[in-house]
């Protein structure tokens, strides 16, 4: 009787602000030779979506559901706030703990922290060795929320990592991840690692050695942002060496993912999309993935399946040996099949986002909504080669790769502010990756039937979790790191957030009028410079 297959170990690194043009295959000016090889062998994934920002791409990746099932459809958890992933979610890690996976995880979490429930060894890591906030220095490993509110963010397991200080992130990361490798033995036990490098978020800091090679781009940022690149290609290097030499490789299944859009000003890129980092354009939600196994039916080859980021839940989970009763009532769907032997994706729409708590457009109304969705509110929705937008998707002009030292990043915002207010949007997004076209005029049908879309899924959302923050999280009050600030007795009450934020309107709106006015006044002052 032979024996069964032991599950394949995973390997899930994800970069944070990697632009869609920010890797060797897509782009002329980085270098990522390491990155390039491992997708040419494995398969590149050309039509797959993330979010736009940290958090809920991490959140969807984790629970397999939008945002708008998990309370965290706005913004980001921010350091100070008393929020974190829902505690009623089985998460990814626990699913393959279930399976018998040895679980670890190394880098960024940003899925809040109020709490020790809220821990990533309290959501179903066996291992954790990383910051919990969104962004911190990547040689002192200082995280500041505001000029004065600054603490340290390491953490191994629940205690504050103090010994670390001077050592590069991306080196420090990944060192953890071989050490890792190292001390388990890939036969015993199947092994799910996540890798969630701070690289390439600001701020822009690398070791000297990485810039040198791009001495010859003329935008400082954008040579600082390509070295960081280039550390984390020699990291994933690093990483797979690692992997064959201690017998992990034949059995493995290593995938590759930017957590959202780049961000020009600091250096990013995804020309030609339209769009950057924090909206809902291409530019926003459109990843960088490939997958690279020796276990691919179908190796060497561009995928086109539609993907995203909800579906690695239900995929792994099914690699690891689940059932499909471990997944149900997920947003994601298993798409092994659709990536490895080239069949049909089974995913046919995504829900990219719907906040109600976004700044509504001026411009939107139900009436525009043809009476079936207030088009001020922010949201978006991509069903087979259709993508709609409504409210106000974000800024929203196509940059080219910069190439100018020292550009003011005020000067990204003039263009397009220009263009007369809307607040629907309709792309064919197969025949126009980017979104030129906006065909909501000639296509009222499709408007309208996406519109009932977006109001089936807003019955079935959550109410959004955004509390105000809480002065207790302070790392001055708390021995001067990020650490739990609340006891996990106490009980949370959400009804106050939204009272507070429904009365704060007419401030809000005052604020904005004077933020218009001196964006008006920006532009004219820099047109008359240009």
């Amino acid at each position: 009787m032979s024996a069964v297959p032991q599950p394949p170990h995973i390997i899930f690194i994800m970069t944070d602000d990697q632009g869609f043009n920010d890797i060797g295959y897509h782009s002329s000016d980085i270098r990522t030779p390491v990155l390039d090889k491992l997708a040419a062998d494995g398969v590149k994934l050309e039509n797959y979506y993330i979010q736009p920002i940290c958090t809920p791409s991490r959140s969807q990746l984790i629970t397999g559901r939008y945002q708008i099932h998990t309370g965290l459809q706005h913004s980001i958890i921010r350091p100070r706030q008393p929020s974190c992933l829902p505690f009623d979610q089985v998460t990814l890690p626990q699913r393959l703990q279930e399976l018998g996976y040895s679980t670890h995880m190394v880098g960024k979490w940003h899925l809040g922290f109020y709490k020790k429930e809220c821990l990533p060894t309290r959501r179903g890591f066996d291992s954790y060795f990383g910051s919990l906030t969104g962004s911190v220095n990547y040689y002192t490993y200082e995280s500041c929320d505001g000029p004065e509110l600054c603490g340290f963010d390491l953490h191994e397991g629940e205690s504050v990592a103090w010994g670390h200080r001077g050592k590069y992130s991306t080196h420090l990361y990944t060192q953890r991840v071989r050490r890792i490798l190292a001390s388990h033995d890939p036969h015993s036990q199947p092994l799910f690692i996540f890798l969630s490098f701070q690289a390439v978020h600001t701020p822009l800091q690398s070791p000297r050695e990485y810039i040198y090679p791009y001495r010859g781009l003329g935008n400082v940022a954008r040579r600082k942002y390509a070295a960081m690149v280039s550390a984390v290609d020699e990291a994933v290097r690093n990483v797979t060496y690692a992997l064959r030499k201690y017998g992990y490789y034949q059995n493995s299944v290593i995938i590759f993912t930017t957590d959202n859009g780049g961000q020009p000003v600091s250096g990013g890129s995804n020309w030609p999309l339209r769009g950057r980092k924090g909206t809902y354009w291409e530019g926003g939600v459109r990843g960088l993935g490939f997958i690279h196994s020796p276990l691919l039916r179908r190796k060497r080859r561009v995928s086109k399946a539609l993907v995203h980021i909800t579906d690695w839940y239900p995929t792994l989970v099914g690699l690891a040996g689940g059932n499909e009763s471990l997944t149900e009532g997920l947003d994601g769907y298993n798409v092994w099949e659709a990536i490895s032997e080239g069949k049909e994706s089974p995913r046919l729409e995504i829900l990219h986002n719907i906040d109600p708590l976004y700044n509504r457009a001026r411009s939107g109304s139900l009436q525009k909504g043809y009476g079936i969705w207030d088009t001020a509110v922010q949201a978006s929705i991509r069903a087979g080669d259709w993508k709609l937008l409504t409210g106000d998707p974000g800024y929203g002009d196509w940059i080219p790769p910069q190439v100018l030292p020292g550009f003011p990043g005020g000067w990204w915002n003039l263009e397009r502010h220009s263009e007369p207010r809307k607040s629907v949007w309709l792309f064919n997004i197969s025949g126009d990756p980017y979104e030129r076209y906006d065909l909501s005029e000639q296509r009222p049908d499709v408007v309208k039937e996406l519109l009932a879309r977006l109001v089936y899924y807003n019955r079935t959302a959550v109410p959004v979790r955004y509390p105000s923050e809480d002065p207790r999280a302070d790392p001055h009050l708390n021995g001067g790191a990020w650490v739990p600030w609340v006891g996990d007795e106490e009980e949370d009450n959400w009804d106050s957030v939204y009272q507070k934020k429904n009365m704060d309107w007419k401030r809000k709106l005052k604020l904005s009028k004077s933020r218009s006015f001196f964006r008006r006044l920006n532009m004219r002052i820099m047109s008359n410079r240009i």
